[in-house]
């Protein structure tokens, strides 16, 4: 099954910032195309809005001034919705209400063909029961674009229970004809993206609900040491706090409010107050004239040590010895078979001239080890910028202004905060590498396509399946289980399918979950 021929006509129904995207991308690629809303005048609207889009990007020359002409000549406002017979293909960017979008579709199979593909944009509602009562159900599809549809390359093809396979590959195949990057799903809560991000909130929400940062640090450390292009509370105030918060409780509601899903009350009371993020003029940040942004916590310079020894395998964190070699500290390299106390989720520990020890977080406390130093999970040591530390309250003030000055010297900020187990990148990380591996196990998605919709679609610095692969089932599982531990509610117990990849890895294979 081949994508639409290019003659076909593609239908938009639903004029606001999505359907503008979609029609525009459609109409880019070489389609007519026909807009319709049910609001008289808007489908008018909305086209010469497209119109005016269209002569920027001759401005810009990515259009010459031919290619726009024949895409206007070929864009049409519909008049009602009678006037979309014909259509190959109509997608819906209505109102995220169920009764709306089946009311919808059942009026639009009174006018188109029997061959003609339905597709619905939804976000957050089941692909099945929004074609759930067609006639033709086989020919629906949920093809679901990430805003601003024309820039970013991300379409979820959705397969509901009763899609055709036909139905599914005409719509992926489209959409890679129209320059996308389609991944193949299944019908679950949230799709790919949507199910596997609420994590990078939830535990930044977490960790500031604990009183262990402020914003601003958390977003900081998730962006410089975690690699993340946003942190998740500028993240969440570009979305809006309203439609984020509506995302992750439709998706908790949809799990039968699975605990791994559950909604935070922080933001639940932001969005109470009206404080909806830039749209609104405050959110976590506050965007109106004059204010000015919040920097992250940043220790004061301190002295670097002279001296570090290195007990143990340091697991994610290894290529910190070369670091510290780089920066001319000494370094002595021991076994830590002999060492007095355990090492953490594999890995081992730095100790520090007066004495104490510096571990990457393996899901414990600090104040569990005595005179011990946290230092969280890195994306890439050598380039992150900034390390957040977790002292215990058994440290002295000499261990922490070592541990501070030893990342100083390796060219990083430091941002102390307080002592939550997984700390900040590492309990984040971990829980997403944990939700993709169970996606992929319960069929959502193939793992590379779950890695390329984090990747596209929110703009992860890698795959979750890739990471995990990277920092080492074992590593995360261990992490998830001492989180679980301090924990159990059931929102960090490692998955089955990641128990299983931890143990494939340990048999010599590599087979995501």
């Amino acid at each position: 099954m081949t994508a639409l021929d290019l003659s076909s006509p593609v239908a938009v129904v639903g004029t606001g910032t999505m359907g503008q995207g979609i029609a525009q991308v459609a109409l880019v690629a070489g389609h007519p195309v026909r807009l319709y809303d049910a609001v008289a005048g808007r489908a008018r609207e909305a086209a010469d809005a497209i119109g005016a889009r269209l002569d920027r990007l001759v401005e810009k020359e990515r259009l010459t001034g031919a290619e726009r002409d024949a895409a206007r000549a070929r864009l049409k406002p519909a008049e009602a919705l009678g006037d979309l017979a014909g259509c190959a293909l109509v997608v819906e960017a209505v109102l995220e209400r169920l009764d709306v979008k089946r009311e919808l579709f059942r009026a639009l199979e009174d006018v188109v063909g029997d061959d003609c593909l339905l597709a619905t944009n939804t976000s957050s509602l089941s692909v099945s029961a929004v074609g759930g009562a067609l006639r033709v159900p086989g020919r629906f599809v949920g093809l679901h674009f990430f805003n601003p549809a024309p820039l970013l390359p991300l379409v979820e093809v959705v397969s509901g229970y009763a899609t055709d396979a036909a139905s599914a590959t005409r719509a992926y195949e489209t959409a890679r004809a129209w320059g996308k990057t389609p991944v193949a799903c299944a019908d679950t809560p949230g799709f790919v993206v949507n199910r596997i991000a609420r994590p990078f909130y939830a535990e930044a929400f977490a960790v500031f609900e604990e009183r262990a940062a402020d914003p601003a640090t958390i977003d900081a450390v998730l962006r410089e040491s975690g690699g993340f292009r946003m942190g998740a509370f500028e993240l969440t105030d570009l979305i809006g706090q309203d439609v984020n918060e509506s995302v992750t409780r439709s998706v908790w509601e949809a799990f039968f409010q699975d605990v791994r899903f559950t909604p935070s009350l922080a933001q639940r009371r932001l969005v109470e107050s009206g404080r909806l993020g830039r749209k609104s003029g405050q959110g976590w940040y506050d965007y109106r004239d004059g204010a000015g942004r919040p920097a992250p916590h940043t220790a004061e310079p301190a002295d670097r040590p002279a001296r570090v020894v290195v007990e143990g395998d340091l697991g994610p964190a290894a290529e910190l010895v070369e670091l510290i070699r780089e920066a001319g500290i000494e370094v002595r390299e021991e076994s830590g078979d002999d060492r007095p106390f355990a090492p953490l989720a594999g890995a081992g520990a730095l100790t520090l001239p007066g004495g104490g020890r510096l571990h990457l977080t393996g899901g414990q406390t600090s104040t569990e080890l005595g005179d011990v130093v946290h230092f969280d999970l890195a994306l890439d040591y050598r380039r992150a910028t900034r390390i957040a530390l977790a002292p215990s309250q058994a440290a002295s003030p000499r261990t922490l202004a070592e541990a501070t000055g030893l990342f100083q010297a390796l060219g990083k900020q430091v941002s102390v905060i307080g002592d939550v187990p997984g700390m900040i990148v590492a309990r984040t990380v971990a829980r997403i590498v944990d939700l993709a591996h169970d996606a992929v196990a319960r069929g959502v998605a193939s793992a590379e396509d779950v890695d390329t919709a984090m990747r596209l679609g929110v703009n992860y610095p890698l795959g979750p399946v890739e990471w995990g692969r990277r920092l080492g089932p074992w590593w995360v599982h261990d992490l998830l289980g001492e989180l679980h531990l301090r924990e159990p509610t059931g929102r960090y117990a490692p998955s089955r399918a990641l128990n299983r990849q931890a143990h494939l890895t340990d048999a010599g294979e590599d087979t995501p979950s």
